[in-house]
């Protein structure tokens, strides 16, 4: 699915994952392991975030994007303002605290300003993941005015995945550093509540990463604090074709971790696929396109638990600790 832009990165992720192939027995059966354990899954104990993935057309075509978004890459097709309308009414009562919008790029969706004045009218915090460039500074002008309405409920995460401009466009492209710092000094100086989503390449410490990411906003005049996880959020990397070892029912007390600490334990996506006559809602952010985690046509009909039966399951959100919410 994914297309190339003229300034595609030409080689491969300077992030890929160093793991031999993934078996072809692993994630085979949504309710059993390859050996015959129990598989886990999460239940939804509350929704707290709820994402709208805006579509896939980006101005980038990254080396690993895991929902492969490209310039011409239209496998989800752009949400409408109505239909992210349709959804936040079903959860009105529920007391959803989050919206979030991803893509793609989210700017390039006609109707995006939109869709976030939608969910701030009512309250919501709204996270927006962008990469700060061309497209967000189209609307300055309108992001200036939801900034003075809204304040810090409007939280624009910025992709800078590495510190370092070689690496950085290694994965982004040949030329994409300059114009991402320039958007994020513009957000930084005009006040908007920020982050960023990082990566770190293999060997590189987490402590390593965090001061040198806060050597680079210290230099650059923006205000990230890269020691608060909440505002660098550094995303383990994601190859579902690299072994993992299976999540199991067991896995819980042997890493002492807790299914209700994982991403679908509190959140849901609202995907519209092109050739589908509406949108949907999936599981989470990371899984699209996979038919196991579509689970409705509403908020309510993907209430149901979720098997985790996906690579990105285990490395992403069991062992990797992460999630996409703010």
């Amino acid at each position: 699915m994914a297309s190339r832009s003229r300034n595609a990165p030409t080689g491969p992720s300077p992030f890929a994952v160093d793991a031999t192939a993934l078996p072809r027995e692993k994630f085979a059966d949504p309710l059993v392991t390859a050996d015959g354990s129990e598989r886990a899954s999460v239940a939804l104990t509350h929704l707290d975030t709820l994402w709208f993935a805006t579509g896939t057309l980006c101005n980038l075509a990254c080396a690993n994007c895991y929902i492969e978004s490209s310039p011409t890459n239209d496998a989800l097709i752009y949400l409408t303002a109505a239909e992210v309308t349709r959804f936040l009414d079903e959860i009105e009562a529920q007391g959803v605290r989050e919206i979030g919008f991803t893509g793609g790029e989210p700017f390039m969706n006609p109707h995006i300003l939109a869709m976030i004045e939608d969910a701030l009218s009512r309250g919501h915090e709204v996270l927006v993941l962008s990469n700060a460039m061309k497209p967000l500074r189209r609307h300055e002008a309108e992001l200036l005015r939801l900034r003075q309405a809204y304040g810090d409920r409007l939280t624009i995460r910025v992709s800078i995945d590495h510190h370092t401009q070689h690496v950085h466009e290694e994965e982004r492209g040949p030329g994409s550093w300059a114009p991402m710092l320039d958007g994020l000094r513009w957000l930084s100086a005009n006040g908007f509540s920020l982050a960023a989503a990082g990566r770190r390449l293999g060997g590189e410490s987490e402590a390593l990463a965090r001061n040198a990411y806060a050597m680079l906003f210290a230099a650059e005049g923006i205000a990230i604090d890269a020691a608060d996880p909440a505002q660098l959020v550094l995303f383990p990397e994601m190859d579902a074709s690299a072994d993992v070892p299976e999540i199991t029912t067991a896995c819980w007390g042997i890493l002492g971790k807790s299914p209700d600490d994982i991403m679908c334990a509190s959140s849901r996506m609202v995907v519209h696929r092109k050739g589908e006559p509406a949108a949907r809602v999936v599981a989470c952010t990371l899984l699209p396109y996979d038919p196991q985690f579509d689970l409705g046509a509403t908020v309510a009909e993907a209430s149901r638990p979720v098997m985790l039966n996906h690579p990105h399951c285990a490395r992403f959100c069991v062992l990797g600790g992460a999630s996409c919410s703010a």
